[in-house]
């Protein structure tokens, strides 16, 4: 649990008291690679904090899994749409990794939003930052070329390509497998 507070200390610092209903309401989980902590169809009732470990987020489009993101250590996971607005999440959260989780519920994170304001700016900082990286992969989708993407990819965020499958990248490019494998070769 110190690393979920060294974390959030980096965004936002909390009084001893927010920090302390923090840590009653948040739970440890550890679960195995390839399991789900949401899917498709059903409303995300939980925030997370990933402590160790690595999952993507990816929808199913005629049939085929679209990776649309990873989440790594230090990263605040959740079906952000579904756990927002309530309503059945589109996307699936699949663990790559063996996993140590932090979670608290909706339920609970609304009721210290009445308790502790200095929680509810913490969350509202962390939407900020979801909705930065969602704007950053969008324009990146959409202005650069695949050898743009897997270039940005590489230089950025090495650790995905030591970490993740070809496939799930190849899908979270926008490429086939076959492009990634001819743009890889000339690296």
């Amino acid at each position: 649990m110190d690393l979920l507070f060294d974390h959030i200390e980096q965004h936002y610092p909390l009084s001893s008291a927010a920090r302390e209903a923090l840590a009653e309401n948040f739970e440890e989980q550890v679960l195995a690679k390839g399991k789900f902590l949401i899917t498709e169809g059903r409303v995300c009732n939980h925030l997370y904090f990933l402590q160790q470990g690595a999952l993507r987020g990816y929808i199913t489009v005629d049939g085929k899994e679209q990776t649309n993101w990873f989440g790594f250590e230090e990263h605040f996971i959740t079906s952000f749409h579904s756990f927002i607005t309530r309503q059945p999440s589109v996307e699936n959260i699949q663990l790559l990794e063996g996993s140590i989780l932090w979670s608290i519920s909706k339920a609970q994170l609304t009721r210290l939003f009445d308790k502790h304001h200095e929680i509810e700016r913490l969350v509202r900082i962390i939407y900020e930052k979801y909705y930065i990286r969602l704007e950053e992969r969008y324009v990146n989708a959409q202005l650069r070329t695949a050898t743009e993407r897997y270039e940005h990819l590489i230089r950025e965020s090495p650790h995905i390509i030591e970490r993740v499958p070809l496939g799930h990248i190849s899908s979270y490019l926008g490429i086939s497998p076959e492009t990634l494998s001819r743009i890889r070769s000339r690296f």
